[in-house]
């Protein structure tokens, strides 16, 4: 098998760069290294920024309803190539082709919300604010913006900050994750099909030095990120000493609460779904069970047995619910909570170390595992897994569950899965998460809405995309105009006031 390389995009063309750091691509259904992502150094760093600023000032000053033609002719390549995507997600990342669908389809949404920013770029007018004063506010963009976007959604998450930064009139520069970096490159090519302007659109392929010029270069103003809690609080300090927006999205361990009322048949489909769905990749998976009641000797049964039966298959296979890990280390990072956990005192009614793949040997394989008699003192409670990991904790109410979530330093997303409106209502009202579902096990907000969770979740003042995006990509200005004939003769020396 020929091994390619992975390129940069920078001012309208691939590019190899000056560096020759390299990071290893693998399929991870088959174990083979299926190409070799190139790291940028700072050179090449600093040329995307440089591309960038210099693209600014027309992209800047084209219409914003240019700007959204241009965006919209990207949707309809992307709607077209939809499946190519999908293939290039399912073949780096592992996910099931039908779940990297699910993804595109989720960038899509947004990328037709941002084709409909210019009505949210009008600003405020005040006639007569004071004699002969009129007053009113724009909304301008910054200039070159960052985003540094995870292994898990190579696509959607992406697809969360440029089409908005685009749409408000910056230029981007994209740094995916090196683990999967194909799927940039098929956007950045699409975006140039569509008719992007040169330097509008870059995309650095790369690591922890390209980042770190991003964070430091004063010519970057803003940069949106999503990963690990460690990490989002450092590039939150990082860029915030230097003078930046950030918005830094970190980590989750998302609780869903089941009440004896719940519809039992629902509530299992929910959590093998929620919990499994993508091996557990996901900011938004469920990965703790608060069972309230009885609800753990009436449903343990049945979500041991379809647990244990989850079809893991290559993920194009059609039959397929449930890929492989990403990768090597992941696989055996999750491993170890596994085995933290039975050490620890967890009953493990289903242990996924012990499927695999026949046809795949070499596969980074991992089944669904599903613990119970979970407490919040074990490890596997506290930290996030990230990966095929149900942690069942019993609770005699449910105050103590809402307790269990609110004491939680993440609060990403939640769920509870009940048929009372009281206390679906009570739940919305006092946890402490930042996206909530009511018998929803994945709350992932729609494209107008925004995404972000509380705590230790979400570092910066906005969620990501929907109108708090067009807020972070934009800066205010406000205005006050009087003309020579409304001006009185003499200086004025107290402080102007309404009159």
């Amino acid at each position: 098998m020929t091994v390619r390389p992975i390129e940069h995009f920078i001012y309208g063309q691939r590019t190899q760069g000056t560096s020759r750091r390299t990071h290893e691509v693998y399929n991870p259904a088959t174990g083979e290294v299926t190409a070799h992502t190139l790291l940028a150094n700072a050179a090449d760093t600093e040329q995307a920024i440089k591309s960038a600023k210099q693209a600014f000032p027309a992209w800047a000053a084209t219409p914003p309803i240019r700007r959204a033609r241009i965006l919209n002719e990207f949707l309809q390549l992307v709607k077209k190539h939809k499946a190519d995507l999908a293939l290039a997600i399912t073949a780096e990342h592992g996910k099931v082709f039908s779940d990297a669908c699910g993804e595109v389809e989720r960038g899509i949404d947004i990328l037709e919300f941002a084709c409909g920013i210019p009505h949210l770029l009008k600003g405020d007018f005040t006639e007569q604010v004071s004699r002969g004063i009129d007053n009113w506010t724009m909304r301008q963009p910054l200039g070159v913006v960052a985003g540094v976007t995870p292994f898990n959604f190579p696509v959607m998450v992406p697809m969360w900050m440029f089409p908005i930064a685009l749409a408000t009139g910056n230029t981007f520069i994209l740094k995916p994750s090196p683990t999967d970096p194909t799927p940039s490159l098929i956007m950045a090519d699409l975006m140039k099909l569509a008719g992007m302007p040169d330097g509008v659109f870059n995309v650095v392929q790369g690591d922890k030095e390209a980042v770190e010029v991003l964070l430091e270069h004063p010519e970057v103003q803003a940069l949106s990120f999503v990963g690990s809690t460690p990490i989002a609080h450092s590039i939150y300090a990082k860029g915030a000493q230097s003078g930046k927006r950030i918005q830094a999205l970190g980590g989750a361990k998302n609780h869903m609460i089941v009440m004896p009322d719940a519809d039992m048949e629902k509530t299992v489909d929910a959590l093998i779904g929620a919990a499994f769905g993508s091996a557990g990749e996901r900011c938004m998976a469920i990965s703790v069970a608060i069972l309230v009641g009885d609800v753990a000797d009436r449903i343990m049964p049945e979500l041991a047995e379809r647990t244990a039966t989850i079809k893991m298959r290559e993920g194009n296979d059609p039959e397929a619910e449930m890929g492989p890990i990403v990768t090597a280390q992941a696989l055996e990072r999750i491993k170890g909570y596994i085995t933290q956990g039975v050490v620890e005192g967890a009953h493990l009614l289903v242990d996924g170390r012990e499927s695999g793949v026949g046809s795949h040997p070499d596969g980074f394989w991992l089944g669904g595992t599903l613990f119970d008699h979970v407490t919040p003192q074990m490890t596997l409670y506290r930290e996030e897994i990230f990966g095929p990991v149900l942690a069942c904790i019993r609770v005699p109410d449910f105050a103590t569950g809402l307790e269990l979530i609110n004491k939680h330093e993440f609060g990403n997303g939640t769920a509870l899965f009940t048929k009372d409106g009281n206390t679906a209502r009570e739940f919305g009202r006092q946890v402490q998460v930042g996206m909530v579902g009511i018998n929803v096990p994945i709350p992932v907000p729609m494209a107008w809405h925004g995404f972000g969770g509380w705590k230790k979740s979400l570092f910066g003042d906005t969620n990501i995309y929907g109108e708090e995006g067009v807020r972070f990509y934009t800066k205010q200005k406000s205005i006050m105009q009087r003309w020579p004939e409304s001006i009185a003769k003499g200086a004025e020396f107290t402080m102007p006031v309404a009159r």
